[in-house]
């Protein structure tokens, strides 16, 4: 979640034990690799997504070749990428920092998130100050009253069985977000698909994408604590697998505003994933694996005309660890940033960050739960939060990963 302040004010008043700081690789980084490719693109770039998409094949052994082409034109950004996958990836240069969809290739590392990584991940919190949410931007109702966020019961699969964490290596260090499974209409039943937050895959407009980005559905299933997950092996940390993204789409607008202060492009802050399992999963899909995935409503009903929505995460700041999952019920009412967006949800809620990308479900009209929204901002104070209407930029966004896939 991208908090109301600025970036230095919010690390400030954090302990020691949750500062962002660059986390060591674990030593599963030394293993065997299996090699993919993952490439990212904008919602509104379809042709060089396709051109990006249509670069990189499949072998005999079933994982993803990259061919001489791809490897030039990232040599001509710095990256070699047999040297990546030993570590090079580690290497942040603004110059070399990827951005466009036909740039981006991210070998799947065997190993790498393992139990002590993913429990050291910390949110990526970025901020702007409540003086920035002005009156006169656009429609804006009262501030909610905080609603304390209730703890999932454990067992996550069967309580929120299309919850999970997405974790990804930045500048800063490891981090994490929250995301969901949702349907993929080219795949009835058996979805890749996940749902987040913009910002948990691509920097905005002063940085790319995001690297090692992986998604642990039902992560500590068992709810443990902290203390109890030192010890804990992967099968306890990430009973259904290691997801690797092989594919990540975020809206123009985020990639274009997006920053790592302030609220612009808040109103376009989404992304989707598409994923691949690390260690195989018997010819399983994601949603097959978890047993559910959740549909999206890019009609999403004005403010007024829905009752209450759940917001569903992993929040990782104080007074939080980011190692159980909770959610907030709440009757949403209108933020307004920026006057030409898109008016944006809000609802009460005291999650934090690291619950950043988290689904938002309402009850769609048939009585089943729909999802509407993510989790995007919130203030410092952590008595709010606040996503994205999904429209048409959002619905484009989807449509054009799941074609992407239609024939796999």
């Amino acid at each position: 979640m991208r908090s109301i302040r600025p970036l230095f004010a919010a690390r400030r008043g954090r302990s020691a034990r949750r500062r962002i700081s660059p986390v060591p690789a674990a030593a599963g980084l030394a293993l065997a690799l299996a090699l993919t490719a993952t490439a990212c693109g904008s919602g509104g770039d379809t042709e060089a997504s396709d051109q990006a998409s249509a670069s990189v094949s499949a072998g005999d052994d079933g994982k993803i070749q990259i061919p001489d082409d791809i490897r030039r034109k990232l040599k001509d950004h710095g990256i070699d990428i047999d040297k990546w996958k030993n570590g090079a990836w580690k290497k942040w240069d603004k110059d070399d920092w990827l951005r466009e969809a036909d740039e981006y290739i991210n070998p799947i590392i065997k190993g790498l998130w393992d139990p002590e990584r993913m429990r050291k991940a910390e949110d990526p919190d970025r901020g702007v100050d409540d003086n920035d949410l002005s009156g006169d931007q656009g429609v804006t109702d009262p501030t909610p009253a905080p609603v304390q966020a209730q703890a999932v019961p454990a067992g996550y699969h069967d309580n929120a069985p299309t919850a999970g964490k997405v974790f990804f290596d930045a500048p800063e260090g490891t981090m994490v977000c929250s995301a969901t499974v949702v349907e993929d209409p080219a795949h009835p039943g058996k979805s890749n698909l996940v749902w987040t937050a913009g910002h948990c895959v691509h920097a905005g407009k002063a940085g790319g994408w995001y690297r090692n980005i992986a998604f642990v559905p039902s992560y500590n299933n068992s709810a443990k604590s902290e203390t109890e997950l030192t010890d804990a092996g992967r099968e306890e940390v990430a009973p259904y697998g290691v997801w690797w993204g092989d594919w990540a789409q975020t809206s123009d607008q985020w990639i274009e505003q997006g920053g790592a202060t302030g609220g612009a492009g808040a109103a376009y802050d989404f992304a989707v994933i598409h994923v691949t399992p690390e260690q195989g999963s018997g010819g399983k899909s994601l949603e097959e694996t978890v047993g559910s995935a959740l549909p999206v409503n890019f009609a999403a009903p004005a403010v007024s005309k829905v009752d209450s929505i759940r917001a569903t995460g992993y929040p990782a700041a104080a007074p939080y660890d980011g190692q159980k999952l909770y959610q907030c019920q709440d009757k949403p009412g209108r933020l307004s940033i920026v006057r030409t967006d898109p008016t944006m949800y809000r609802i009460g809620c005291t999650m934090t960050g690291g619950s950043s990308g988290g689904g938002w479900v309402e009850t769609g009209t048939d009585g089943k739960p729909v999802l509407v929204s993510n989790t995007s901002i919130g203030p410092v104070s952590a008595g709010w939060l606040a996503g994205p209407r999904l429209g048409d930029v959002a619905k484009g966004l989807y449509q054009s990963v799941s074609k992407k896939f239609a024939d796999q």
